[in-house]
């Protein structure tokens, strides 16, 4: 049996951009990316804290501190918006049990820590 867990998450990041005219994704900032395992091209759910929106996208490296809805995301978050960005993974039961996902929280400026214990 295989199951869909939570691979990492960043917790509450603040959105700085929303760039209607790109062609799709989410930037996101690269020191957030290495302390989530996070990777470019990466597909991940975004949850707006701020609006309730929920959709599906994937990462590019963005800027220091940059959170950027990019194309028809851009229409489903404002610059301030909290968002919760997580990505999941499939694994058999067994290794499931002792699976533990990257949880990143995130303060007002998008410096995130990793979470000791969640």
């Amino acid at each position: 049996m295989e199951l869909t867990l939570l691979r990492a998450k960043i917790h509450r990041a603040r959105v700085t951009d929303a760039n209607l005219e790109y062609q799709g994704s989410i930037s996101i900032c690269p020191e957030l990316l290495d302390i989530s395992g996070l990777l470019p091209w990466e597909r991940v759910d975004v949850y707006n804290l701020t609006n309730g929106q929920r959709f599906s996208t994937y990462i590019i490296k963005g800027g220091r501190g940059e959170i950027c809805l990019n194309g028809a995301a851009a229409r489903l978050a404002q610059p301030g918006d909290q968002v919760i960005i997580a990505a999941y993974c499939t694994m058999g039961a067994e290794q499931a049990r002792n699976h533990r996902p990257a949880v990143v929280l995130v303060d007002d400026r998008n410096h995130g820590t990793l979470a000791e214990d969640h």
